[in-house]
């Protein structure tokens, strides 16, 4: 008698067609349906699934079977709780406000009186 594999065990894909209820061809199914399911391939393109594939298929049984949902009726509540939990962003501390004697805020007459002239020539050129 085999001892019970742990929760955070891989699962292959016979394995995780039984604990999800259905078949194996149906898991494959899935892959190509719906993006986020992405099990680890190995030699011989063996499948292994996490224990998060395995949430995310019990998700989607229950969302196909139990709640009567369509496949893309299941892939949009699947994008729609992605995009509802976002993760948390550290917030930035705010910019120092520039004084009135900051030397890089300040602009001469000179300065101004060049960027006018730039403008201007700007403009007659776009005019001619």
């Amino acid at each position: 008698m085999a001892l019970p594999k742990s929760e955070t065990a891989f699962r292959t894909i016979s394995e995780a067609a039984e604990a999800v209820g259905v078949p194996q061809h149906v898991l494959r199914f899935w892959e190509t349906r719906f993006p986020q399911l992405q099990p680890l391939k190995r030699g011989g393109n063996r499948r292994y699934y996490r224990p998060a594939d395995m949430a995310l298929l019990h998700r989607i049984r229950a969302m196909l079977h139990d709640q009567g949902l369509t496949i893309r009726g299941a892939q949009l509540a699947l994008a729609e709780q992605r995009v509802a939990v976002p993760t948390p962003v550290p917030a930035a501390a705010p910019a120092p406000i520039a004084s009135r004697d900051d030397s890089a805020a300040r602009v001469g007459t000179a300065d101004l009186e060049q960027l006018r002239r730039v403008r201007d020539a700007l403009r007659a050129a776009l005019a001619a």
